[in-house]
C-alpha cells in the first residue's frame, strides 16, 4: 500500500552571477579590501548556484542542504543589492516541472528579471527534493518514519509559503507548476502524507487502537482535501486524483478497522462487526478500482480474518444486535502534523557570504544623508562666501584699505601692490582663460555620454515596440517605455543639469569680460601698474589723525573676521559622523528606516553650534560695516577733493573690484571644471546602466524570438496558461480508470489566496553650479 506522491525538480539553464554583481561593486564600493572580499564572495555565490542547480541531485538530505543554503544566500542577498529590471538586471529562466514539452516545441519556461522569481523556484524545488527524499525512506523501521514524516512537513511547508508569497514575488502570471492552485494542492498531499507516515508510526509502536483510528481517520480527511482539489482542477493529471481517492478510502478503512478493536474491547459486538464491514467495503471499492496504483490484498486478508471472528462469535455467543452504519458513532480526528513554518535561514549550516555589506535601503539612506549633509555644508559655507564677497565690495566701493595707504598720492598702495602679487601667483589671465577654454569640451563629453545612453533606450525600444505590433499578445513582456521610465527621469534630470551648468557657465565667461581689462592691468610689471594709476596731490597731514587710525583699526577687525570664517570653513568641512550604525541599528529595531527624521536630527546635532557661529559672524559684520562707512564719511572730509585724486580713487577701486571678481572666478571655474568632472564619472556609471538593462532585455528578447519559433502560431508566449501539468507518483502510472466518487471531505479546503523608482545618485552642490 506505500505508494507515496513525490514531486518532480524544475530545470533551471545557467546565470552568470559574477559579472553583473562584480561591475554593480566595482562601481559602488572604493578599491580595497572590502571591494576585493565582496568579488570573492560573488564568486561563491556562483559556485553555490551552479552545485544547487547546475547538476543532478541525490535524493539525500546533503542535497537539500545545498539547495537550502543556496535558498538562504538568496534571502540574504536580496535587500544588498537593488535587484529589478532597471537597475541591477539578471534574469533567471526556469522550465516548469511537470510540463514535458509538446510535438511542436520545447517545454513551457519562463525568463523574468526578478530575484523573487528565483527565490521561489529555488524553494520549490527544495519542497520537491524533500518530498522525493521522504518517499525513499524505509518506513519498516523508527528512523525512516521519523525521516519521512519530517521531509514531508517541510515540503507541505515551503509549497505553502510559495502559495501565500508567489503572485507578489513575481508581480505576474507563473508557471503553472508554481501557481498557487497548484502549491496549495501540493501542500495539502504533503501534510497529508506526513499524517499517513504517523499513523503508521502509531501502528508499528502498538499504540492504542483508539489512538491509531483517529490519526487514521485524520489522514484521511487530509487527501480528502487535496482529492477534492484535484477534482475541481485540471493542474494535476488523473493518476494523482486516483492514488489520492484511494489513500483516501484505504486511511477511512483503517480507522474503521482500529475502531473496531476499540468496540469489541468495550463489548459492542455488533458495533465492531458493523465497522469491519464498512471497513472490507471500502476496501474493496480501493481493489476494484484502484488496484493498479495501490495494493490492499494485505488490509483485505486481516479485515476479513477480523471480520470472520466477529461474526462468528457473535453469532454463537454475543448475538448483538449489528447497527447501521450511519448510526455508527463519528470516529474522532488526531491531528500530528504541521507544515513547516518557512522562516530564513532554513538551513543548519548557513553562513552569510555577504555578511559584512550593508542592505540597500541603508545604502539608499546613506545616499540621501550624504546628500543632505552636502546640502547643510554647502549652506553653511555658501553663506559666508557671500557675506564675505558682499564685504570686499563695500570695501572696494569705499577704496579701502588703499584709500589708507595712498596718502602720498603718487604710489602703488601696499594693498593693491599684494593684490597684484596674489593675481600673477594664482596664474594671471593665461590660468583663466585656459579654464574658461576647456569648459566647453567637457560639456561636449557628458552630453555625448548622455546621449549615447539615452539613444541605446531608444533604439531598444523601438525594437520592442515593433515586435509587439508584429507579435500583438503573444508579446508577453513588460514594454520597454514602461521599464524604462525610471531612467529616463534620471536621464531628464541630467539634462536639466547640463543647461543649468551652460548657464552658470555664460555667467562666470560675461563676469570676466567685464573685469578682462583691469585684470590684466594687475598682472603687470609694478612699474607699469604704478604709471597706469593716475596720480593725485599727497594728503600727508592725514598721517597720524585719529580718525585714520579708527579707520584702520575696523578694518583689521574685519581682516580678523574673514580669517576666523576661512578656519570655521575648514572645521565645517571636517565634520565626520558614520551614521551608517545608526541606520542599521534603527532597521533592526524597528524593521524599517526613517531616513528623514534620523538625517535631520543627526544634522541638527553635528552643525547647530557652527550654524551659530556663522550667524554671530554675521553680525559681527553688519556692525564693523556700519562703523567703516561712519568712519569713512570722517575721512573723506578730511581729504582735499580734486579731479585727480576722484580719477586715483576710481581707478583703486576698479583694480580692488578686479582682484576680488578674479578670486571669485577662478574659483567657480575650478569648482565648474571639478564638476563636469564629477559628472562624468557619473554618467558613465548611468550610461553602464543602460547598457546592462538594454543587454538584459536583447537576451530575453532573443530568447522570447527563439521560443515564438518553436511554437505553432496560435501558441501565446509564457506566462500565457501552458498545457495542465503532471505529477507522478513513486509508482509507475498507467492511465486510470474513471475513479468512484469518494464523496466530500469532512472540512473544506482554505480558500486560495488570491514595488520605487530608484532616485538618481546625488550630485554635490558646488558653489556657482547647478547641484
Amino acid at each position: 500500500m506505500a505508494t507515496f506522491i513525490s514531486v518532480p525538480l524544475k530545470k533551471s539553464t545557467e546565470v552568470d552571477l559574477v559579472k553583473p554583481l562584480s561591475k554593480f561593486i566595482t562601481a559602488s564600493y572604493p578599491a580595497g579590501e572590502e571591494q576585493g572580499e565582496y568579488i570573492r564572495a560573488v564568486e561563491e555565490l556562483n559556485k553555490l548556484r551552479k552545485n544547487a542547480l547546475g547538476r543532478p541531485l541525490d535524493k539525500h538530505e546533503s542535497s537539500l542542504e545545498i539547495l537550502l543554503r543556496y535558498y538562504d544566500q538568496l534571502c540574504a542577498v536580496e535587500p544588498k543589492f537593488p535587484f529589478s529590471e532597471n537597475q541591477l538586471c539578471l534574469t533567471f529562466t526556469w522550465k516548469d516541472a511537470f510540463d514535458k514539452g509538446s510535438l511542436f516545441g520545447g517545454s513551457v519556461k519562463l525568463a523574468l528579471a526578478s530575484l523573487g522569481y528565483e527565490k521561489t523556484c529555488v524553494l520549490f524545488n527544495a519542497a520537491a527534493l524533500a518530498s522525493q527524499i521522504a518517499s525513499e525512506q524505509n518506513l519498516d523501521n523508527d528512523e525512516g518514519l521519523k525521516a519521512a514524516a519530517k521531509f514531508y512537513q517541510l515540503a507541505s511547508g515551503a509549497f505553502g509559503h510559495i502559495k501565500d508569497t508567489v503572485l507578489s514575488a513575481l508581480n505576474r502570471e507563473p508557471t503553472m507548476d508554481i501557481s498557487p492552485e497548484t502549491v496549495g494542492t501540493l501542500k495539502l498531499i504533503m501534510l497529508a502524507q506526513a499524517q499517513e507516515v504517523f499513523f503508521l508510526k502509531a501502528t508499528s509502536d502498538k499504540m492504542k487502537d483508539a489512538v491509531i483510528a483517529k490519526l487514521a481517520n485524520q489522514a484521511a480527511d487530509f487527501y480528502g482535501e487535496a482529492c477534492k482539489q484535484c477534482q475541481y482542477k485540471d493542474n494535476l493529471p488523473k493518476e494523482v486524483l486516483s492514488v489520492l481517492a484511494a489513500k483516501h478510502t484505504i486511511m477511512q478503512a483503517n480507522a474503521e478497522l482500529h475502531q473496531s478493536v476499540t468496540s469489541k474491547q468495550k463489548k459492542h459486538f455488533g458495533e465492531e462487526i458493523a465497522r469491519l464491514q464498512r471497513s472490507a467495503e471500502l476496501v474493496k471499492t480501493v481493489a476494484s478500482g484502484y488496484d493498479e496504483y495501490v495494493s490492499v490484498k494485505d488490509l483485505s486478508e486481516k479485515i476479513n480474518r477480523a471480520l470472520v471472528a466477529a461474526k462468528k462469535d457473535n453469532d454463537f455467543i454475543y448475538h448483538d444486535r449489528v447497527p447501521e452504519v450511519k448510526d455508527l458513532e463519528h470516529i474522532g480526528k488526531a491531528a500530528l502534523v504541521k507544515a513547516t513554518t518557512i522562516t530564513y535561514p532554513l538551513s543548519l549550516k548557513f553562513a552569510d557570504l555577504f555578511e559584512k555589506m550593508v542592505p540597500m535601503v541603508v545604502q539608499q539612506s546613506m545616499s540621501v544623508y550624504t546628500q543632505r549633509k552636502a546640502e547643510t555644508v554647502n549652506r553653511l559655507v555658501g553663506t559666508m562666501r557671500e557675506t564675505t564677497n558682499l564685504c570686499n565690495g563695500v570695501l572696494a566701493s569705499l577704496n579701502l584699505p588703499a584709500a589708507l595707504e595712498d596718502l602720498s598720492g603718487d604710489s602703488i598702495p601696499q594693498s593693491i601692490a599684494e593684490k597684484a602679487r596674489a593675481v600673477v601667483q594664482l596664474g594671471g589671465l593665461q590660468s583663466i582663460e585656459q579654464l574658461i577654454k576647456d569648459l566647453p569640451e567637457l560639456l561636449t563629453r557628458n552630453r555625448e555620454i548622455l546621449d549615447e545612453s539615452l539613444k541605446m533606450l531608444d533604439d531598444e525600444e523601438t525594437t520592442d515596440s515593433d515586435l509587439r505590433t508584429k507579435f500583438n499578445q503573444r508579446w508577453n513582456r513588460t514594454p520597454s517605455g514602461d521599464l524604462y521610465k525610471p531612467l529616463r527621469a534620471e536621464g531628464a534630470n541630467f539634462r536639466n543639469i547640463l543647461d543649468k551648468a551652460v548657464q552658470a557657465d555664460q555667467v562666470v565667461r560675461d563676469r570676466y569680460t567685464t573685469h578682462c581689462d583691469m585684470i590684466a592691468l594687475l598682472c603687470k610689471p609694478e612699474n607699469e601698474l604704478n604709471a597706469a594709476i593716475p596720480s593725485a596731490n599727497p594728503t600727508k597731514t592725514l598721517q597720524g589723525n585719529e580718525v585714520v587710525n579708527v579707520l584702520r583699526s575696523q578694518l583689521a577687525q574685519l581682516d580678523e573676521m574673514k580669517k576666523e570664517r576661512e578656519t570655521l570653513e575648514g572645521e565645517i568641512k571636517a565634520v565626520t559622523f558614520d551614521m551608517s550604525t545608526s541606520f542599521l541599528m534603527a532597521l533592526s529595531q524597528d524593521g524599517a528606516i526613517n531616513e528623514e527624521q534620523l538625517s535631520l536630527s543627526q544634522l541638527d546635532q553635528l552643525y547647530s553650534a557652527y550654524n551659530q557661529r556663522v550667524q554671530a559672524t554675521l553680525r559681527t559684520q553688519e556692525e564693523l560695516l556700519g562703523q567703516v562707512q561712519t568712519s569713512h564719511q570722517e575721512f573723506s572730509s578730511l581729504k582735499q577733493s580734486n579731479t585727480e585724486a576722484n580719477q586715483r580713487e576710481e581707478v583703486l577701486k576698479k583694480l580692488a573690484s578686479a582682484h576680488d571678481s578674479y578670486v571669485e572666478i577662478s574659483n567657480n571655474l575650478r569648482e565648474g571644471t571639478k564638476f563636469y568632472n564629477d559628472l562624468t564619472e557619473i554618467l558613465l556609471k548611468f550610461q553602464n546602466k543602460c547598457s546592462d538593462i538594454v543587454f538584459a532585455r536583447k537576451t530575453e528578447r532573443d530568447e522570447l524570438l527563439k521560443y515564438q519559433s518553436q511554437q505553432p502560431q496560435a501558441k501565446p508566449l509564457p506566462p500565457a496558461r501552458p498545457p495542465p501539468p503532471s505529477i507522478t507518483p513513486q509508482a509507475a502510472f498507467t492511465p486510470p480508470i474513471n475513479a468512484p466518487p469518494t464523496g466530500p471531505p469532512n472540512s473544506n479546503p482554505p480558500p486560495l489566496a488570491a514595488p520605487t523608482q530608484a532616485q538618481g545618485p546625488p550630485y554635490p552642490n558646488y558653489q556657482g553650479y547647478p547641484g
